[in-house]
């Protein structure tokens, strides 16, 4: 089966994100200065690059080196992390296209109570979070 460009050819750091220095500068800045937000919303055109900032982010926070700027990608978490893993036990991605009614939020938040398995945080990335029902944003304001 082919891979899909846009999985081959996703930056892996924030040094390869072309024309995005006014989302990745601040992101670098804050964790050169140990300044995290506990939570972070992308926003923008389809394909902008809202996806990939998410995950070059949860590998710079999960890093073994880190939280770096500049994810080692030799670690476990980076390896899981990078184009050819297969994911993370700790970084969760969830499509809101087709689940973001308020049992799968509830699911969510239920999850969201355990610790991290082996990285340093467990993180959530909420793909299309603008097809959430409004239920379904009621309960993740619970979490």
């Amino acid at each position: 089966m082919a891979t899909a460009l846009y999985r081959r050819y996703r930056p892996e750091g924030f040094s390869e994100m072309i024309g995005q220095a006014h989302v990745t500068e601040p992101l670098m800045t804050a964790l050169r200065t140990g300044r995290i937000g506990h939570a972070y919303l992308f926003s923008g055109p389809r394909g902008c690059g809202k996806t990939t900032s998410a995950r070059i982010l949860a590998r710079c926070l999960n890093c073994a080196e880190g939280p770096t700027d500049t994810p080692c990608g030799t670690c476990p978490s980076c390896v899981e992390l990078s184009r050819a893993g297969g994911g993370s036990l700790d970084v969760v991605e969830i499509d809101a296209a087709s689940h973001g009614g308020v049992d799968d939020a509830r699911e969510l938040r239920e999850r969201a109570v355990f610790a991290p398995a082996r990285d340093r945080y467990k993180i959530f990335i909420i793909d299309e979070a603008h097809m959430v029902t409004s239920g379904g944003f009621n309960a993740l304001l619970k979490i």
